[in-house]
C-alpha cells in the first residue's frame, strides 16, 4: 500500500515539475516571438489588409498586382530634425503634380500618443513604432495610424490628421468630404472647403497616386529602418537633410521659444553649463545625426544606391540645381509645376513666419549668426564638432568672425 501512496505522490510531483517547465518555456517563447517580431516584422499583406477595412479586391489587384507588388513605384522618406529647412525641401515633392502622395509628418500622432502613454516618448518603443507605421503608410494603409490618432476615427473619418494642409493628395477634389459645420478641424484644407478627411478615401487617393513621400523628423537612428528598405514589395530611398547645428540652435530658439529660455538666460546672464540635460540633449541629437550619416555614406549593401545626403544649405544656394540632383536620385522625373514652384519660393522677397516655404533662400544660409551670441556657438561647436567636420561646417572663433559674412562657415564638400 505505501509503494502505491509513493507512486501517486510521485507522479503528481513529476507533474507539477513538468507543468511548472511548460510555463517556464511558454514565458520564454513569447519574449523570444516578441523580440522577433521587432527585430524581424511579419511581412504585412497591403491587399489583405485594405480588403478586410472594405476595399474593392478587382480594384486593389488593379493597383497592387495580383502578389502585392509595388512595380515602378517609388517611395521616399525624407528624414531631418526640425528647422532643417525640411517642410521647405518636402515641398519639393510634394508640388510634383498628380502622380505623388506626399505625406508632412504623420509620426507626430505617433510621438504624441507614446509621449502620453508613458510621460516622455519611450524610445525603444517608438523607433519600431516609426518604422512599422512607415511601412504600412507606403503601401498606403492608414489603418495602423488610426490607433495613434487622438481622438479615434469614426468609421475611418477624422477631424484631426496634423497638418493635413500641407499635402496637396490629401486636400485634392476626389478626397474631399462634404463639411459638417459642427466639427471643428484645425488642420482643415486651404485651397477648397473639405470636411473631416475620411481615411479610406485617403487610401484609394495613395493607391491611385505612382510615387509616395513621406517627410518626417522624428526617426533618429538609420540603421531601424532596414526592414523598411529591405521590403520586398517596395522601392524604398532615403534623403537625410542635414544643417548646420549651430543655425538649427538659433532657429529653434526663435520657434520653440518658451523650450529654449535657458539657452536665452544663458546667452544674456552667464556662461552655458555644459554638464546642463539640454546640453547634453544637443549632444546626442548632433551624434544621432553623425552616427546616421557615416552609415549612409558607408553604403552597406542594404543601403546601395538608396541613401543620399543633403545639406540644406547647399538646396538654399543651388535650389534647382539640387532638387534635380534628389528627383534624379529617387528616378523621378521632375514636373514642370514642381520646377515651377522652386523658382517661385526660393526667390521670394521674405520670409512670412518661421514655418514658411517661402524664403529668399539664398539669403537664409547665413543669416542665424547675426542671431546667435558667439558664446551659444562655441557650445555648439565643442558637443557637435564631429558633426560639424562630417558636413564641412567651419568653426568660428571669435565674435568678430561671427560676423563678418566674407568668412563662410561652408566648405565646399561633395557626399558620394
Amino acid at each position: 500500500m505505501r509503494n502505491k501512496y509513493a507512486i501517486i505522490i510521485i507522479c503528481i510531483v513529476a507533474l507539477v515539475i513538468i507543468e511548472k517547465e511548460n510555463n517556464i518555456i511558454s514565458r520564454v517563447s513569447d519574449k523570444l516571438t516578441l523580440r522577433r517580431t521587432q527585430e524581424h516584422p511579419v511581412p504585412y499583406n497591403a491587399s489583405n489588409t485594405l480588403v478586410a477595412t472594405g476595399y474593392n479586391s478587382s480594384y486593389l489587384e488593379s493597383i497592387y498586382g495580383k502578389n502585392g507588388s509595388q512595380a515602378g513605384r517609388k517611395h521616399i522618406l525624407l528624414m531631418a530634425t526640425t528647422r532643417t529647412g525640411s517642410s521647405f525641401v518636402g515641398e519639393f515633392f510634394n508640388q510634383q503634380g498628380d502622380n505623388m502622395f506626399y505625406l508632412f509628418e504623420p509620426l507626430w500622432h505617433v510621438e504624441r500618443m507614446l509621449s502620453i502613454g508613458s510621460s516622455g516618448t519611450n524610445g525603444s518603443m517608438s523607433v519600431w513604432m516609426y518604422r512599422d507605421v512607415l511601412q504600412h503608410l507606403f503601401l498606403c494603409n492608414f489603418s495602423m495610424l488610426e490607433r495613434f490618432i487622438s481622438p479615434p476615427p469614426r468609421d475611418h473619418v477624422t477631424p484631426s490628421l496634423f497638418r493635413r494642409e500641407s499635402s496637396k493628395a490629401l486636400c485634392e477634389e476626389q478626397v474631399c468630404s462634404p463639411v459638417v459645420k459642427y466639427i471643428f478641424e484645425r488642420y482643415h484644407c486651404k485651397t477648397r472647403r473639405c470636411g473631416p478627411l475620411n481615411l479610406t478615401m485617403a487610401s484609394e487617393a495613395c493607391l491611385a497616386k505612382h510615387h509616395r513621400v513621406i517627410k518626417t523628423v522624428r526617426v533618429r537612428q538609420l540603421d531601424t529602418l532596414r526592414s523598411l528598405v529591405e521590403d520586398p514589395r517596395l522601392d524604398v530611398k532615403l534623403i537625410q537633410l542635414v544643417r548646420d547645428p549651430r543655425a538649427i540652435l538659433a532657429s529653434r530658439m526663435v520657434a520653440f521659444a518658451g523650450k529654449y529660455q535657458n539657452w536665452k538666460s544663458w546667452a544674456v546672464n552667464g556662461e552655458v553649463p555644459i554638464e546642463d540635460e539640454e546640453v547634453k540633449r544637443l549632444e546626442g541629437n548632433c551624434n544621432n545625426i553623425r552616427i546616421s550619416a557615416e552609415l549612409g555614406l558607408s553604403q552597406p549593401k542594404w543601403l546601395k544606391k538608396r541613401y543620399m545626403l543633403v545639406r540644406y544649405e547647399d538646396i538654399a544656394r543651388y535650389p534647382m540645381q539640387k532638387a534635380a540632383e534628389m528627383y534624379n536620385f529617387t528616378g523621378i522625373p521632375m514636373t514642370t509645376q514642381a520646377r515651377d514652384w522652386i523658382l517661385k519660393n526660393t526667390h521670394a522677397s521674405e520670409a512670412n513666419g518661421v514655418y514658411s516655404t517661402q524664403k529668399n533662400s539664398s539669403e537664409q544660409v547665413e543669416k542665424w549668426r547675426l542671431s546667435i551670441p558667439f558664446k551659444l556657438a562655441q557650445v555648439v561647436q565643442k558637443v557637435c564638432g564631429p558633426t560639424m567636420k562630417l558636413f564641412g561646417y567651419r568653426f568660428i572663433d571669435s565674435e568678430q568672425t561671427l560676423l563678418n559674412k566674407s568668412f563662410s562657415v561652408l566648405e565646399e564638400k561633395q557626399f558620394i
